[in-house]
């Protein structure tokens, strides 16, 4: 018979950039995230940039995803990334942001290619569907196995 292999958990750190106080948005991302077979830190709103390295570094997680709904993401998120790619510990973690990026509503090119350039590996836009963040998930050891998954029960554990 086959020996099992136990595939481990991707690890993932929820948060928001400092000025930002919503929190809506990331119980549903920490939800959304679980239910992809992720085990989540949600670092919760107005988080400085320090606590969310802190984070990474702490933990070595295999993705950070960065939200905003204030609109002010594409001003504060490059300087995260930044940070947090300054960090060798942390090199091969991927990080990854959405939500309302600017005041404007939309994100010109310039913007997202700064971030990117800042070391943002994708940038998930309010208009995409969510099944596109999903897809993006499949690339982590273990999540694409357990796709599509289904919530059991009362929905939260």
């Amino acid at each position: 018979m086959p020996e099992k292999r136990i595939v481990p958990a991707p690890v993932a750190v929820v948060a928001t950039t400092p000025s930002d106080a919503h929190t809506w948005n990331l119980v549903y991302l920490q939800l959304l995230l679980e239910e992809q077979g992720f085990v989540v830190h949600n670092l919760g709103p107005c988080v400085p940039f320090r606590e969310v390295v802190g984070e990474c570094v702490a933990t070595a997680p295999d993705l950070l995803v960065l939200s905003s709904v204030n609109g002010h993401g594409a001003i504060e998120i490059p300087a995260c990334a930044a940070a947090v790619r300054a960090r060798p510990e942390v090199a091969g973690m991927r990080i990854v942001v959405g939500g309302k990026l600017t005041t404007e509503g939309f994100l010109e090119n310039r913007k997202n290619r700064e971030m990117l350039s800042s070391g943002v590996d994708a940038v998930f836009s309010p208009e995409q569907p969510v099944g596109d963040f999903i897809d993006y998930l499949k690339q982590f050891s273990g999540v694409a196995e357990r796709l599509p998954t289904t919530r059991r029960g009362s929905g939260i554990r």
